[in-house]
């Protein structure tokens, strides 16, 4: 007995979008393909897909999730990694709330607000370590100085910007507008436009669009930023198309 793509993305509260995905990285092939070129899956799958389902919830990248599937990775320490995010996370939101929390109680007291208080928890520098481990300890020192030389004005629209393009993409992938299409890669060319100037002007090349695009996949910490899986996808698939017209 087996289902097809569409019951399964039903069963699962998944799309038949992720689905493809999955099978395209090979982290889940159908158990067979029909002669209509349809996906099915069978038990096994079923199996495969809520394991993977499960991992996706505590917050694993499809990477690693992987690793723990294939044997590569074991589950303990595919957790411990995400463990060690977790806190990090826990430590900044921690710090956050304390700002606000100080912020709310200093303007209703008529008192002086610091700055250093309203803006602990928003530092970018809580990813040094891992951006020095991606990229190296160049391209870290390069991209904090070029941070710091901004004005509040600065920083504040090159988050709007962000946002805007955010929203965008969520709004053209509900109306169903292609990847492909004029309207997306006129989004997409304002992401790469963006993200050149978030490398002080130096050149994205293809493969880099490509990577980043990947990497909003797989890191369920950028993918949050479009909606999670689905919506990441609908970004990265966009992005290779520009890649590929580059």
């Amino acid at each position: 007995m087996d289902w097809s793509i569409q019951e399964i993305a039903r069963l699962s509260g998944t799309t038949s979008r992720t689905l493809r995905h999955y099978d395209d990285i090979g982290l889940l092939p159908p158990s067979r393909i029909g002669a209509n070129g349809y996906r099915h899956y069978d038990q096994q799958s079923l199996a495969r897909l809520q394991r993977i389902l499960l991992l996706r919830e505590l917050g694993l990248g499809l990477p690693a999730i992987a690793g723990v599937l294939d044997g590569q990775q074991g589950d303990t320490d595919a957790l411990t990694t995400h463990l060690r995010w977790l806190r990090q996370e826990k430590e900044r939101l921690d710090r956050q709330i304390a700002a606000v929390e100080t912020t709310i109680i200093k303007t209703e007291g008529g008192e002086q607000l610091m700055a250093e208080e309203m803006f602990d928890g928003f530092d970018h520098t809580q990813y040094k370590e891992e951006v020095e481990q991606r990229w190296g300890a160049d391209a870290y020192a390069a991209g904090d100085r070029w941070w710091r030389k901004l004005t509040d004005a600065d920083k504040a629209e090159f988050g709007r910007q962000q946002k805007q393009i955010q929203a965008d993409y969520a709004a053209a992938s509900a109306a169903g507008e292609p990847v492909g299409g004029a309207l997306v890669q006129e989004i997409t060319k304002r992401q790469h436009d963006w993200i050149r100037a978030g490398w002080q002007g130096r050149d994205v090349p293809a493969e880099a669009m490509r990577g980043l695009g990947q990497m909003y996949v797989d890191d369920p910490r950028f993918g949050a930023n479009y909606g999670g899986v689905e919506g990441a996808t609908y970004v990265r698939d966009a992005m290779a198309v520009y890649a590929d017209r580059m």
